[in-house]
């Protein structure tokens, strides 16, 4: 399957609700207007097929690690509709992310984080190139309890040394 990354479009939030999968429960939250952001702030794209379908959606928002700017990096998430699944997409599109994200930012690492549980998105992360870094301990609220979780990086020049020119 062939994928593609776009910016939202009103049309597109009924068709990317999230909250059916068991790592969705991340309590209320309000819903705002999805505006396009640049690579550089917390943001998010849709993920289409070569028909416009849509899949899902990536994010990211940015953590630190230092008090410089060169500390700064980003740490993407992804949800799928359930069709979607199992098909390889989530491994296309985090690839697709990572990818904008090396050629467009200074970032020099992109993590991901995911439930102990979340057997998927860990092999998915593992196939786009991600290391398991460790466990992050009772990091994440969901579903009403302290959840832990495994940190994933990729740094810049192991994507680069794995990945053929884009």
């Amino acid at each position: 399957m062939t994928i593609s990354l776009r910016p939202y479009t009103p049309e597109d939030l009924p068709l990317v609700p999230g909250g059916d999968s068991p790592f969705d429960d991340w309590g209320p939250r309000r819903r705002t207007e999805v505006q396009p952001s640049s690579l550089d702030a917390p943001g998010g794209l849709i993920v289409v097929d070569e028909h416009e379908t849509v899949l899902g959606s990536v994010s990211w928002i940015y953590m630190q690690w230092g008090p410089n700017a060169s500390s700064r990096n980003p740490m993407i998430g992804i949800w799928l509709r359930p069709e979607a699944r199992g098909r390889g997409v989530g491994v296309e599109a985090q690839a697709a992310l990572v990818g904008l994200l090396f050629r467009h930012t200074h970032s020099n690492r992109v993590e991901a984080h995911t439930d102990v549980d979340n057997v998927a998105e860990q092999r998915a992360l593992e196939k786009v190139g991600f290391v398991r870094e460790g466990t992050v301990r009772g990091a994440q609220w969901r579903d009403g309890a302290y959840r832990d979780g495994y940190l994933y990086s990729v740094l810049r020049a192991e994507w680069l040394a794995n990945r053929p020119q884009e």
